[in-house]
């Protein structure tokens, strides 16, 4: 981009915005410590939703209108709507409420602070991510008034399910995100404070392959071994590697046979695939296929039941000119940052492979996520919580943004 970015933030009131984060830290860090000791696994229904719960009325306290979206295998998705000026853009904001542990693991290893970083299940992983958005929009209605919300609207989903995929949320996001012209994800920041443009499309499937059993002993020649096939197209498809750039196939669980003396009848691959480019997701997804259809055990079938999928998060052009803000803003906050790419996928590929304006990685600084080393950096806290509220203001108030929608955008280097 060659564009000026001229609606950045003045230093006073990025001054204002950073002392009254400073000043809620205390009651962020309380709130991070009751909703860290919440065991809110993916599939601990009643989990998510008691944060649910919690963050409906933080929400609604600040006024926001809310929607409950409601599952019943997983918490329900919770959208808060806030209005502001009719001809400012829409702002997506997106966190996830749901764990990748096991029922108990808050009581196991409850929240805790030591030498100025926190611990705890989902402390970065990203209950800190998703108070730091919370957090940012609170501090922007203190210093705002009535008058506080700086776009046309600014739309808050909480999604309860993002570490299975966003099974029940994709839905909701991707009708959300058809309105709007710029997304934020909160998941934490890399561990060297990056931010994140850019992710891996990933696809999970599994290769169900069909034999015939027989007994091993006495007429194995009878049989057709699925699980002979099976390591066959493992190797198959391990040999795809590298065949596109930032292409990565792993075949990572494999399931089948009853006993050691009979040929295996059916077999089960679950494979991950990962590239950088839509394009190159969809040509090793036609090579997976080709490799299923393809057999060298005679007899044996194969199909392909697709689990999952994020497209690629793409650095768009027009994500560009939220990357340029996000550096400038951070700059003027005292702090430097800069966007990065990198392998897992979030709920910005969604947003992202709609072509929406969309960055990530704005919470706070941690790491060892889905583990039990997983660390938050607490003097990461306060620049990244008020770099997401000047985010916020400086999108909402960037004539560029605002006509993206209409086609009309002033200097718009991707009109």
């Amino acid at each position: 981009m060659t564009d000026a970015v001229p609606h950045l933030l003045s230093a006073p009131e990025l001054a204002r915005i950073r002392a009254a984060v400073d000043a809620s830290l205390p009651a962020f860090l309380a709130d991070l410590e009751h909703l860290v000791n919440i065991d809110c696994g993916s599939y601990s229904k009643s989990g998510v939703d008691q944060v649910g719960s919690w963050v409906r009325g933080f929400l609604g306290d600040l006024g926001a209108v809310i929607e409950v979206v409601p599952d019943v295998t997983y918490g329900d998705t919770v959208v808060a709507t806030f209005a502001g000026a009719a001809a400012g853009p829409t702002i997506l904001l997106i966190g996830h409420m749901d764990t990748v542990f096991d029922p108990g693991t808050a009581a196991e290893r409850p929240f805790r602070i030591e030498d100025g970083i926190a611990y705890g299940p989902g402390v970065t992983d990203m209950k800190g991510g998703l108070l730091a958005g919370l957090y940012a929009l609170r501090v922007l209605r203190a210093l705002g008034g009535d008058a506080w919300v700086p776009a046309g609207r600014i739309v808050f989903v909480a999604n309860p399910a993002e570490e299975i995929g966003s099974p029940s949320s994709t839905p909701v996001i991707r009708r959300l995100a058809a309105t709007a012209d710029a997304a934020l994800v909160l998941e934490c920041a890399r561990a060297n404070g990056d931010f994140v443009s850019s992710r891996k499309g990933i696809l999970d499937v599994e290769l169900r392959i069909e034999g015939r059993a027989a007994h091993a002993g006495v007429e194995p020649e009878k049989g057709r071994s699925a699980l002979l096939e099976a390591a066959h197209k493992v190797i198959a498809l391990h040999a795809l590697n590298g065949r596109w750039p930032g292409v990565t196939v792993n075949a990572g669980v494999i399931h089948g046979g009853t006993r050691p003396n009979v040929v295996t009848e059916r077999c089960a691959i679950q494979v991950d695939l990962r590239a950088v480019q839509r394009e190159h997701l969809e040509a090793v997804e036609a090579a997976v296929r080709a490799i299923a259809v393809a057999s060298t055990v005679p007899d044996t079938t194969c199909e392909v039941v697709e689990m999952g999928r994020f497209w690629p998060m793409e650095k768009l052009p027009r994500s560009a000119r939220l990357v340029e803000h996000t550096i400038a803003l951070a700059a003027g906050l005292g702090f430097a940052t800069t966007d990065a790419a990198t392998g897992g996928a979030s709920d910005a590929n969604t947003t992202s492979g709609l072509g929406v304006a969309s960055i990530d990685g704005l919470g706070p600084v941690g790491g060892n996520d889905h583990s039990p080393l997983e660390y938050l950096e607490l003097d990461s806290i306060a620049p990244r919580t008020a770099l997401v509220a000047a985010l916020i203001r400086a999108i909402g108030t960037d004539p560029v943004v605002a006509g993206w929608r209409s086609g009309k955008a002033p200097q718009d280097p991707a009109a």
